[in-house]
């Protein structure tokens, strides 16, 4: 029998990782709600993107600020996206500029008194143009660990993006996971070469599964679809793939955007500069991120071990490698 634990509270990561939002909340409903836009590269269905936009929901839906969004806007139509809200007075942007770094701090320039906090790999630039990344790479990393007490073939893969460091990070920490139970583990990677493409996130995992791999790690949509129609197991990556694949993903390495987000809106509604850093606000240690796994699945010592690592995680007591460079 087999029971699923979120490794604390489900609740408040599936919700977007709400942790600081109730002590910042009665502030926020004090004074008037600013107007925050959207802009989504890929559509909000992306794990991605819906945990962007499911944070900006709650936050309007709670009287925080009046969100407006677009979704699937390309990279050539970006940067007039963003210079579209600033124009309409937008108060606060949030998006991505992986693929738009230069024109996105261009657009910034062009309106300082407009703020925007973007996924992004690079640094913030002056006052209004703040960036965060995605660093749920500590439960990437927990989650290998019950993956390399679980492979039978001694072989695991993982389908991601591109290789960005963000990504790359995520990845190679679950790689180290494996490899910290499991030195002679093997590590297949592959780069599908966009943020949503499920059906070539299938494939690649299928051809994984073909060279051995008979767990997946999916940074990318669909590489759970290929798992199931193989029957073996997978590991999902930003929200809860569980209840979609109920005898094939057995933990997420999670994240949510609400602290970061919270923290973003504290500052553009303040009047305070947003050119900083906000991704230390998704880290585990912060309460951004998690693991939720299917307890009973691994064996019960991986498990063990596993939590262990979590607490010190948490504690401070243990950095989860970053690595930034391309898996080999």
């Amino acid at each position: 029998m087999t029971s699923k634990i979120l490794l604390s509270r489900r609740g408040l990561l599936a919700s977007g990782l709400a942790l600081g939002a109730s002590a910042w909340i009665p502030s926020a409903r004090a004074a008037a709600p600013i107007k925050v836009a959207g802009i989504h590269g890929s559509p909000v269905e992306n794990a991605w993107n819906s945990v962007l936009h499911k944070a900006l929901q709650d936050a309007a839906a709670e009287g925080a600020i009046e969100y407006v969004f677009s979704e699937g806007v390309s990279g050539p139509d970006y940067p007039r996206a963003m210079r579209e809200y600033a124009e309409q007075g937008a108060k606060l942007i949030i998006g991505e500029t992986f693929p738009v770094e230069r024109q996105a701090r261009e657009v910034a320039g062009d309106y300082p008194e407009t703020s925007f906090v973007m996924g992004s790999s690079g640094k913030e630039a002056g006052d209004n143009f703040g960036v965060f990344g995605t660093w749920n790479f500590d439960g990437a990393y927990l989650a290998g660990m019950l993956a390399g007490k679980m492979t039978k073939s001694n072989i695991v893969g993982s389908v991601g993006a591109m290789p960005i460091p963000e990504v790359n990070m995520l990845i190679n920490a679950f790689g180290e996971g494996v490899k910290s139970v499991n030195p002679d583990a093997k590590h297949l990677v592959t780069f599908i070469g966009t943020f949503f493409d499920p059906p070539k996130a299938r494939e690649a995992g299928l051809a994984q599964i073909e060279a051995g791999a008979d767990i997946l790690f999916g940074e990318r949509i669909g590489t759970a679809d290929a798992a199931k129609e193989r029957g073996i197991k997978a590991v999902g990556s930003l929200i809860d793939y569980t209840p979609r694949y109920p005898d094939t993903v057995f933990a997420n390495a999670l994240w949510g955007f609400r602290p970061i987000l919270n923290a973003a809106i504290a500052d553009a509604a303040a009047g305070k500069p947003v050119g900083r850093d906000y991704t230390a606000y998704g880290l585990m240690k912060e309460g951004g991120s998690d693991i939720a796994f299917v307890k009973g699945v691994a064996p019960a010592e991986a498990e063990a071990a596993m939590e262990a690592k979590r607490a010190e995680i948490k504690a401070g007591m243990f950095e989860v490698p970053r690595i930034m460079e391309e898996p080999k």
